[in-house]
């Protein structure tokens, strides 16, 4: 038994493995106690691919020109989701 750490997963490889189970899950062909153990992986996958969106989100910088120097002035990017709100 091999009881090494596993590297982390990448988000295009935690992605895929959350797309699998989508698949697996919409398919029905698999009984109730693999398609909860699915579902409990499945959360754990989305969970970690928010993760390290936050993350990427929180390394953007915004460029706003350059100074005298010619250095690059820049800014954190308002990563902030903007919904329209209409009335129905």
């Amino acid at each position: 038994m091999n009881d090494a750490p596993q590297p982390p997963l990448t988000f295009e490889q935690a992605l895929a493995d959350l797309e699998r189970i989508v698949h697996e899950l919409e398919d029905g062909k698999i009984g109730l106690e693999d398609s909860l153990a699915r579902y409990e992986q499945g959360v754990a996958l989305l969970k970690k691919c928010y993760g390290q969106l936050r993350q990427a989100e929180q390394r953007i910088q915004e460029l706003l020109g350059l100074d005298e120097q010619g250095n690059p002035l820049t800014k954190p990017f308002d990563h902030t989701a903007t919904v329209d709100k209409k009335s129905v």
